[in-house]
């Protein structure tokens, strides 16, 4: 068994939850990043890409507002309409992509006592392509109707505010626990979400409080992640408006508002694959709560050797 290995199949208390979760970003956080790189390589290539068409398309709209029209270029609005479409579509992959992967990591962790392999992973998620495609199509829709509810919530005075947050976690929980259930069990659509919505309504305040931490997690580690570029960004920005520099016609500034723009979106999709990473442990610890199976193996196992 792997030192590190930390056994994920429990039945522990709120806490003991959240520390888990540190505890295996302690001890997997390079292992899991290398292997979130590779399945994210041609992402990060598209976002640079897209990153690249967006700055170009803004900077060029600014410096013709600026100039009022003076400079009116087709070419501008292309590349900013591209790189919105294109940006749409690396986020909604890119983030299906990291559910599975972060999910199928989870699984085949605690199923193989911390001894991750990237094939065995990129089995399971193509062995689960077409539960997944089918949670897509439906998810979808749901999030549809999500966005609905909230629009019309938001016309509701901080209550509607609460209840707002409140969805948004509780969608947040049926989908990472959905994919657990595709992975860990290798149940199909329908059972999968049955048991998400059953984890997730029979555990309600519990997975509101969670999703709240886990918020609270992702958003300090989000803040962390930009620090440093945004504040290169700034000394950039301001020692170029003191000598003078166009930003908006400045190649240099293009590459700088490029690459400053790109890591901002790597690095918030990265952190929605740490938060299902999160939910796959919460996952575990609800399935036992249940079932009580791991328990059970191991209480079996006692009686054989005895």
């Amino acid at each position: 068994m792997n030192e590190k290995y930390i056994e994920l199949r429990t039945r522990s208390t709120f806490g003991d939850i959240i520390n888990t979760y540190f505890l295996f970003l302690k001890h997997n956080f390079k292992t899991y990043t290398n292997l979130y790189l590779r399945y994210n390589a041609i992402s990060i290539i598209l976002t640079l890409v897209c990153s690249y068409l967006l700055v170009t398309g803004f900077m060029g709209l600014a410096s013709r507002d600026f100039r009022f029209g003076m400079s009116n270029n087709v070419e501008t609005d292309s590349y900013f309409i591209a790189g919105a479409i294109i940006l749409f579509l690396i986020v909604f992959v890119t983030s299906l992509i990291n559910y599975s992967f972060s999910s199928a990591y989870i699984a085949d962790y605690a199923n193989n006592e911390g001894k991750v392999e990237s094939k065995r992973i990129w089995k399971s998620i193509t062995g689960n392509i077409g539960t997944i495609i089918i949670f897509i199509l439906i998810g979808g829709l749901l999030y549809i109707v999500y966005l609905v509810a909230a629009g019309i919530l938001s016309l509701i005075p901080f209550l509607g505010f609460l209840i707002q947050y409140g969805l948004n976690f509780t969608m947040s929980a049926i989908f990472g626990l959905t994919f657990m259930s595709i992975f860990s069990t290798k149940k199909g659509f329908g059972e999968a979400i049955s048991e998400g919505f059953d984890f997730t309504f029979s555990n309600f305040w519990r997975l509101i409080l969670f999703g709240f931490v886990v918020g609270i997690l992702s958003f300090v580690f989000m803040l962390t992640l930009f620090q440093i570029p945004s504040y290169l960004m700034g000394i950039y920005v301001y020692f170029s408006v003191e000598s003078g520099v166009d930003l908006t016609t400045s190649t240099l500034a293009t590459l700088f508002f490029t690459l400053w723009f790109a890591i901002i979106i790597i690095s918030t999709i990265y952190i929605q694959a740490l938060s299902q990473v999160a939910y796959g442990i919460l996952y575990y610890n609800l399935f036992e709560g249940k079932y009580n199976e791991f328990l059970q193996k191991k209480i079996d196992q006692i009686g054989v050797n005895e």
